[in-house]
């Protein structure tokens, strides 16, 4: 990974450590350059003589790495290069979805009753997934490759401008011999050039067909590289600069409540339209209700919306200076006490700042469950979306997630807008997914507390279900990534009679109940020695997974921030820790970051990412 810049300054921190290491002076002007950082899903292609051979994701070292078929399928990677390279030739790059692929995409799902996708990285990511080379087609996905990681001496010997010509002339002979390589960098005279750079596409980002996140800037000479050299968390030769969040201001109109899988019921900000980083957003996370009230933001408010990492948008603050006063004036937001949807009471326990619904037959609570179950991340049930899973639940035809396997095509094919063909496949994908490793079903039961990171962990030690049934509180809290909290949560779901009865019903149905993690071995200590504090909210996992994903790669996590600390982990409404870690010169990642941080392909190359 490579170390961020948020601001100017810290571009300019980092040039004047390039000159210190370089022993040059100040006014002799180093050589970057500048990339847009393409935000997208890694991938390596290596070429044989010219041909394809293979494409490789970060993955896990063990689920979904070879794409091959999938890489095939994109138009602009070529099948051969266009020049006659003998040898073997390896490139890293990112597959992207452009932005105008991914609003017809959502306008179809949408159409066909399914959920959107959050954003084009997610959509990206899910259709290379999915191992269908025809969606991958009729999707239209992009790819831009921006580094030689592997060459054969072959073509080593060949290629004067890959050996002494420097990042820049590397990027010409990928393009000479034919691969996509983003047209828009520079070669820069020095760090000023660089800053004009990222201050242009701060600006003209939006007309782009694809989203950027900031720029990448690296030291053209090798030669210069390898006196730079690196740390033990980043080359000292690159850094990225990530573009600030954009924010614009509008009226909240209303702030309603969600209930989630597990009982959660939290705010959130339905606001008058507004233009945000190339979006129209209407609706906006409140994270918690402590929030809201620290905050003090109340219905009828203008309020400052951000979307950070242009992904979520959220609400920053109320803008006071606007607010009605008098009698007009808005009322403090007060939570509700009872749930939205079953009218039970609220709970919330000890420090918890979440509000729950406890009433297992929440009908809200088994939608997202049901949601969640089939979802990409688990068992991946391809066209179970949320329109579907809404009707199956007003006719009764599913109450929980075994009930999924026992639908038949002629009961699918009587609800509203399913065809006879639509329900056979469906139940095709239904039959696919009891295959799936019992660590996808494990996340997929949507145990409290228990994320990927955690379901993958249990399944490599435990072997399955059988496994982590026998399995007793202490042995489950033993396993490194998994705390008290977590192992209590376990052996909770797991004691209960009417979960016991589920997972025997889902057996019965031949759904998987082992895992080739177990014959994986253990995970590669990659973060071994490395100690990481974790703050602001991760929206793609919790803090528990997080945890548990350093833990079991060797790493170690810390609650406060110190001249120790190796990394932090900055998720969204990230306070003082982050500001510390500035100071203190500490690496800070943000989660897109952290996720490939902590997977580890077998396959992978060596190199640096975007």
């Amino acid at each position: 990974s490579l170390d961020n810049a948020y601001d100017e300054a810290q571009l300019e921190a980092f040039d004047d450590r390039v000159h210190k290491v370089l022993e040059l002076g100040q006014d002799e002007l180093v050589v970057y350059v500048a990339e847009l950082k393409v935000d997208g899903l890694s991938i390596a292609l290596r070429y044989r003589d010219g041909v394809l051979q293979r494409g490789v994701t970060r993955g896990d070292g063990i689920r979904g790495d070879d794409v091959t078929s999938n890489v095939r399928a994109i138009r602009s990677i070529p099948l051969g290069l266009k020049t006659a390279v003998p040898g073997d030739v390896e490139v890293r790059g990112e597959i992207f979805l452009p932005r105008g692929a991914f609003d017809r995409i959502n306008t179809e799902r949408r159409d066909a009753g399914e959920p959107p996708f959050a954003n084009p990285r997610n959509a990206a990511a899910g259709t290379m997934r999915t191992l269908d080379p025809e969606l991958v087609l009729r999707r239209g996905l992009g790819a831009f490759l921006y580094q030689l990681v592997e060459l054969s001496d072959e073509v080593a010997t060949d290629s004067s401008a890959i050996t002494s010509g420097g990042h820049g002339a590397a990027l010409d002979q990928l393009v000479d011999w034919g691969l996509p390589v983003e047209s828009h960098r520079r070669r820069c005279e020095g760090i000023g050039e660089v800053l004009a750079y990222c201050r242009r596409w701060a600006d003209e980002r939006r007309a782009l067909p694809f989203d950027t996140d900031g720029v990448v800037v690296k030291v053209d000479s090798f030669s210069d590289r390898v006196r730079l050299g690196q740390t033990a968390k980043f080359p000292r030769w690159a850094i990225a600069f990530k573009f600030a969040a954009e924010q614009a201001t509008t009226r909240l109109l209303r702030i309603e409540v969600n209930v989630g899988r597990t009982g959660a019921v939290t705010p959130y900000a339905v606001l008058e339209p507004v233009q945000l980083a190339g979006t129209t957003v209407q609706m906006a996370t409140l994270h918690n209700a402590n929030d809201v009230i620290r905050k003090d933001i109340r219905v009828g408010d203008y309020v400052l919306v951000e979307k950070g990492g242009d992904i979520i948008p959220k609400v920053v603050k109320p803008i006071l200076g606007r607010r009605p006063k008098g009698d007009v004036a808005p009322v403090p937001f007060v939570m509700p006490s009872s749930c939205p949807e079953c009218d039970t009471l609220l709970e919330r326990s000890g420090k918890e700042v979440v509000w729950r619904c406890p009433n297992e037959g929440c009908a809200a609570k088994n939608r997202c469950g049901l949601l969640h179950f089939a979802g990409r991340r688990a068992m991946n049930i391809e066209g179970l979306g949320e329109s579907l899973v809404n009707q199956l639940i007003d006719t009764g035809l599913v109450r929980d997630v075994a009930d999924i396997y026992g639908l038949t095509v002629d009961a699918l094919s009587g609800l509203e807008r399913m065809a006879r063909k639509s329900a056979t496949n469906l139940v095709a994908e239904i039959e696919n997914s009891k295959d799936r490793d019992f660590a996808q079903l494990l996340f997929g039961l949507g145990v409290r507390h228990v994320g990927e990171g955690v379901a993958d962990l249990l399944a490599r030690r435990f072997n399955g279900l059988d496994g982590l049934l026998d399995a007793s509180l202490e042995e489950i809290e033993a396993v490194d990534g998994v705390g008290p909290v977590v192992a209590a949560s376990v052996r909770t779901f797991l004691d209960k009679e009417q979960n016991r009865r589920l997972l025997a019903r889902l057996r019965r149905f031949g759904v998987r109940m082992d895992s080739d993690l177990a014959r994986a071995g253990a995970l590669p200590q990659t973060l071994a020695g490395r100690t990481f504090v974790i703050t602001g909210v991760l929206t793609s996992m919790s803090r528990e997974d997080a945890k548990a994903a350093i833990e079991a790669r060797g790493g170690k996590v810390s609650g406060s921030v110190s001249k120790r600390t190796s990394a932090v982990v900055v998720g969204t409404d990230a306070g003082s820790k982050l500001a510390k870690a500035r100071g203190l010169g500490i690496e800070t990642v943000d989660e897109q970051e952290f996720r490939e941080l902590i997977n580890v392909s077998a396959a992978g190359p060596a190199g640096t990412n975007h």
